[in-house]
């Protein structure tokens, strides 16, 4: 962004002169706020100096920020701001428009519906197709996850209520009496007054929201009337009253099946609606840390046993710690060999952080020409572009702007395959609703700003969300967090007294397990062919990029431990291990700022790489993958009950390996060296043999 400070600069000013034109022009004949008068008394001068002498202070410490934008910081899942998503948020804050309905934001109201539409063609969803989808901006992907939740446990328990309310309603409804659903299994099609409430809860996600149109179509209730419905509904009467009323000794207690390695903001979404945390089923992950299709069987077979209805099933596209992408189209199919036994159930992808990684897979319109790519822009592997192509297949999907599409917080957002998914959580007041409410009407959030959906808009207008502008970005960024993986996981060649076991196994790990020559050997190749060579020497030779293709995450978030080798041994004491690992997370990270005095901003000192650091819970990932982690670590004694401290590397930068002085990896890989090196010596302060 610096470099583009006149760009930048032009923009907001054109910006601020746009909009202080656009009040001048306004009521001309009205009288001014601030007259010359008032400009040249004391009172406002003296105003003027305090609040530049403040701004100044406030800019001096907002300088002391994490910096994202530097090729040093390989940490969490952040970067750089593009510009056109800076100069669109700014230009729309000059309004202050809350987009909570078309009375207060009539401008970026229609803005955030236009890029509603722009990420529900991202994820595949097609707005012109039937059903028709439909997407908005939330403040972020835990605002998106709980709603996401909050439409699917209404969704489920809703045929109940239609059934209710035709019955306690014969005069206004029972016109629909003989309405019928088709089951699960797209053979049955019978009477919904008919069903028990275990049937009621595993019908389709389209025949339930398909009900209230039915009955105004096919049976003839009035469009007014559909509202009885809503005083059977579980959103009206609550838990504890619906259950006593439709689902006690019938139906048992909900269940969320979720990922192991799921986002917190589940159990944040799973206590907020009253589902509580033990509602949440963990579904076990494999030595990648991606769901497995046999432990998701498992705990659907479990709840069938229990009569607990799944009111939705989450896969993970792009885990926080691993960007791990979990088998969609396995556990899509899955879902279809339930339905041959009336067993239904949403599917909801957490794409929050992979979302933009669809650009990838999205053709560009038209081929430009003459383009010259420094970067070699990777695809996703097979597994991975599986997965993608199966989105347009699950029933909501979450996706953050704020994340991979590079624009400013707060910027979530919500995409449903069924648009009227949107209903199952409307909400409206008598001063918003005057019939045309806008995205306001739907959701967690009331106010919110109109600002973000701006950003958005005019990043996706500039940039587009496909291969040539999202999707180029993100294969560079891809290509160098391969090549960052290279540089860290070889560095125990060059540094025999550091041991270093990436999470993400190396490909001979999958195809040779426990087979010590042969990987030694692809380490000593990746060093040799890709870690030593330039991006132009790594694309024109297929051995080498076809490897590279294959290292590192899904996506482009790596996880990496060290320990100590002494004597030749690694050290086998695992909380000594973990020590190590917590200072090279304190001494490569960003600590925290705090002013020295009052108003006087503090000048924090920078490691020469920023990462970040966690721990594997054994609760969430279990005992074989803590096991293989403790084994690559050289590690004796049972890691079960014990969590590993480790690092993570988010690599968002697509200009990493191709600098003006050419690949910086080699920087960032020496400082990483050192940085374990100097925890290492606090830990073993004697000097090795």
């Amino acid at each position: 962004m610096a470099e583009n400070q006149t760009v930048l600069a032009d923009l907001i000013n054109d910006a601020l002169a746009a909009h202080c034109a656009a009040r001048r022009n306004l009521y001309r004949d009205d009288p001014p706020y601030v007259t010359d008068g008032i400009k040249q008394s004391p009172e406002y001068q003296q105003s003027v100096a305090t609040m530049r002498r403040e701004h100044a202070k406030l800019l001096d410490y907002l300088g002391s920020s994490v910096p994202f934008f530097s090729y040093r910081y390989q940490a969490h899942m952040n970067w750089d701001q593009t510009i056109p998503a800076l100069a669109g948020y700014f230009a729309a804050t000059l309004y202050n428009p809350n987009n909570v309905a078309l009375e207060s934001s009539p401008v970026t109201t229609r803005l955030e519906e236009e890029v509603g539409k722009d990420l529900c063609r991202l994820l595949g969803y097609q707005p012109l197709a039937l059903p028709t989808p439909w997407g908005h901006i939330t403040s972020g992907g835990t605002v998106a996850n709980l709603e996401a939740l909050w439409s699917a446990r209404n969704l489920t328990y809703y045929p109940i209520a239609v059934a209710e309310a035709i019955r306690r309603h014969p005069h206004a409804l029972g016109g629909a009496r003989d309405l019928t659903v088709r089951m699960a299994n797209g053979k049955d099609a019978l009477r919904l007054l008919d069903l028990d409430a275990w049937e009621c809860v595993n019908l389709p996600v389209d025949e339930v929201l398909g009900l209230p149109t039915r009955m105004v179509e096919e049976h003839r209730v009035r469009t007014e009337d559909l509202g009885l419905i809503n005083a059977y509904t579980l959103q009206h009467l609550g838990y504890e009253e619906f259950r006593r009323r439709f689902l006690e000794g019938k139906v048992g207690n909900p269940a969320v099946l979720v990922t192991a390695t799921m986002h917190y903001s589940w159990p944040k979404a799973a206590a907020l609606l009253g589902i509580g945390q033990s509602g949440l089923v963990p579904v076990e992950v494999d030595l990648d840390a991606r769901a497995t299709v046999a432990s998701l069987r498992t705990r659907v077979e479990e709840c069938i046993r229990g009569r607990r209805p799944v009111i939705l099933n989450v896969a993970v596209l792009g885990s926080t710690e691993q960007s791990s992408v979990d088998p969609l189209a396995e556990m899509l199919a899955l879902r279809e060999e339930f339905h041959e036994r009336n067993v239904s159930y949403p599917i909801h992808v957490d794409a929050a952080w992979g979302g933009y990684f669809a650009a990838v897979r999205r053709p560009r319109p038209t081929q430009a020409d003459g383009q010259v790519t420094y970067t070699p822009d990777f695809v996703m592997s097979e597994y991975v572009n599986r997965q993608y192509d199966s989105l347009d297949r699950a029933d909501s999907i979450t996706i953050d702007p704020h994340k991979a599409g590079f624009v400013p917080y707060p910027a979530g957002g919500l995409c449903y395959r069924n648009g009227a998914q949107k209903n199952m959580v409307a909400f409206t007041a008598p001063y918003l609703d005057l019939g045309n409410s806008g995205v306001g009407l739907y959701g967690v959030e009331g106010s919110k700003p109109g600002a973000a959906a701006a950003g958005v808009y005019l990043s996706h207008r500039v940039i587009t969300t496909d291969q040539h502008g999202y999707g180029k970005i993100l294969g560079q960024a891809l290509f160098n967090s391969k090549r960052l993986y290279a540089a860290f996981v070889t560095l125990g060649l060059d540094h025999p007294d550091l041991l270093v076991a990436p999470f993400q196994r190396l490909p001979v790990e999958r195809e040779r397990p426990g087979d010590a020559r042969a990987l030694r050997e692809q380490l000593r190749f990746i060093l040799d062919r890709i870690v030593c060579k330039s991006n132009e020497e790594i694309r024109t030779d297929p051995e080498a990029r076809e490897l590279l293709a294959e290292l590192g995450s899904d996506q482009v978030v790596i996880a990496y431990a060290f320990n100590a080798v002494r004597q030749g041994q690694p050290n086998p004491d695992l909380a000594k291990a973990n020590r190590i690992n917590r200072l090279i997370a304190e001494k490569l990270g960003v600590a925290p700022t705090v002013p020295a005095a009052r108003n006087t901003p503090a000048s924090p000192q920078r490691p020469d790489l920023i990462v970040s650091g966690s721990a594997l819970e054994p609760d969430l990932y279990g005992g074989v993958y803590m096991r293989r982690v403790a084994d690559r670590l050289g590690l004796q004694g049972d890691p079960s009950g014990t969590p590993i401290r480790h690092l993570v590397s988010c690599t968002l930068d697509p200009w990493l390996t191709d600098t003006e002085r050419g690949d910086f990896i080699p920087v960032l890989r020496e400082a990483l060296a050192e940085g374990a090196r100097a925890a290492i010596r606090e830990v073993f302060p004697e000097p090795a043999r």
